[in-house]
């Protein structure tokens, strides 16, 4: 699925100097609710963990000694064996496709120091469609996963534990996902493409937990630059998933996105992570439906490719949190209807928050960057064409929309002496590109810029505010301060307030 970066959108004509009614909420000196509390660290890449020095009671010893043991004794036992991997280093075999094929209900425990190694030989560690398996204190590393495929699940099978495990230095991803999948307690480090990604070719993984994980480092082989515009690459890519708690994680130095939650996901909840230091976006979350995202710490994100739209001339806002074409949706079934932003601490980041949509970017367009996808309220792509897509309902539905979104209780800092910007940093946006394409598109010319920015119910209130943030709406052509922003016929950021200090 190939995601392009968004281009700068035609200008409209401006508002005109709007009058500066709200100078007390701009007051230097306003006393101001204290910021949210921090995210915790979950240095899982560094902690002790109490793997057994024996072999549990029952469990099946593989030994190191012995190149080939794990497949070999995996392929001899029944279904719901354990079994325990000795200290030391455990090789599969001679051949790329050396692989363990577990059974249903397998569990597979490393003792201390027990390290699983493809030597950059083997493709894939755990393979196959059994369900359940459970996978505990190893190290899994050096394994040539091809691009968009991964080391530890590769078949993404259903029901998995994969915890306290080291997954390092692999091509591809370093674990695929299935439905019902637990990530616990690992560290994710360093990469080729991702830490984890969870996709299930033509399949919907529901009830995700991803919890207490450092995911640090992925994509070593940098792939959106030997693919320009692949959208293949960051900390964790989710593809479709009903149902995901991401809760408790320490995401940074990744270079590329931190979370991307990338066509068709629902029911999302993202909370007391931190997300810190990756080279683009910290949480993207793209055509894509109903998400709490709170109580995050967010801090230096998107320096990088921020800088890099900077350096070029792009006005485009790179944001730490993007939505682009993602709204709630009632009548897609979630623990929400909405997409609430709240109670997050951002501090020194490029941006803020960017609200997003492509107006050319609808299911059936040739400007469609996700392989042919539509959204979940239309069955068929093909009946999003003329003359159906000209009224309502394939109107509205053919549509992924960034509407209904809450931005409230969250706290801005921005010094861009900190940052290192002297332009295009500091800025929040509710913005669409003024639609030219396809010829018989019914979104063309204003139509999505007027609605996103005031017929889709998308709202911030009641934030803080510290530094010279600045804001878009409507097209990257207007730049505004804060009292344009809260004033006619914006009205935005009502109960806000903003101190002109920055940083944290």
């Amino acid at each position: 699925m190939r995601i392009g970066q968004p281009r700068p959108a035609r200008g409209l004509v401006a508002f005109g100097v709007l009058s500066l009614l709200l100078t007390t909420a701009c007051s230097a000196t306003e006393q101001t609710p204290d910021p949210p509390a921090p995210a915790e660290k979950s240095a899982a890449c560094s902690a002790q963990r109490a793997s057994p020095a024996q072999a549990p009671e029952g469990a099946v010893r593989v030994d190191p000694a012995i190149p080939g043991d794990l497949v070999a004794k995996t392929k001899a036992n029944p279904e719901g064996t354990t079994f325990w991997l000795a200290a030391g280093s455990h090789f599969l075999g001679e051949g790329r496709f050396s692989q363990v094929l577990p059974k249903r209900g397998n569990t597979y425990i490393g003792a201390p120091g027990a390290v699983l190694d493809g030597r950059k030989v083997n493709q894939y560690a755990f393979s196959g469609e059994a369900a359940d398996v459970t996978i505990r204190h190893l190290t899994v590393q050096g394994f040539v996963a091809p691009h968009n495929e991964g080391v530890v699940n590769h078949d993404s099978a259903d029901g998995w534990t994969i915890e306290h495990n080291t997954i390092q230095h692999n091509s591809g991803a370093g674990l695929m996902a299935g439905a019902r999948q637990r990530v616990l307690a690992n560290c994710l480090r360093e990469n080729g493409q991702y830490g984890m990604n969870a996709y299930k070719a033509g399949n919907t993984i529901t009830d995700l937990v991803v919890r207490g994980n450092e995911i640090v480092g992925n994509n070593t082989e940098d792939w959106e630059r030997r693919i320009e515009g692949c959208g293949c690459t960051g900390g964790i890519k989710f593809w479709a998933v009903n149902g995901a708690d991401v809760v408790g994680n320490w995401v940074h130095d990744n270079r590329g996105a931190g979370l991307w939650a990338d066509t068709n996901n629902n029911d999302f909840l993202i909370t007391g992570n931190l997300i810190e230091d990756n080279d683009s976006t910290a949480i993207f979350y793209e055509t894509s439906y109903n998400a709490v995202i709170r109580d995050n710490t967010l801090r230096r994100n998107n320096w990088v490719e921020g800088r890099a739209f900077a350096e070029r001339g792009d006005s485009f806002p790179a944001a730490t949190i993007y939505l682009s074409e993602s709204g709630g949706e009632p009548r897609i079934p979630a623990r929400t209807d909405r997409i609430e932003i709240t109670g997050n601490l951002l501090e020194d980041n490029w941006s803020g928050i960017t609200l997003w949509e492509n107006a050319d970017r609808f299911c059936n367009s040739p400007a469609n960057t996700s392989s042919g996808s539509c959204t979940l309220l239309v069955d068929d792509p093909a009946k999003c064409s003329t003359p159906g897509i000209d009224t309502r309902p394939l109107y509205d539905d053919c549509r992924w929309k960034t509407q209904r979104v809450q931005i409230h209780g969250n706290h801005f800092a921005v010094d861009p002496a900190v940052v290192g910007c002297t332009s295009s940093c500091g800025r929040m946006a509710l913005l669409a590109n003024f639609g030219t394409y396809p010829d018989w598109s019914p979104y063309v010319e204003e139509t999505v810029q007027q609605a996103i920015t005031f017929e889709q119910d998308n709202v911030w209130h009641d934030n803080t505010y510290a530094g010279p943030w600045t804001f878009m709406p409507n097209d990257t052509s207007e730049v505004l301060e804060p009292e344009q922003w809260q004033t006619p016929p914006y009205r935005q950021d009502q109960g806000s307030t903003f101190t002109t200090v920055g940083g944290g």
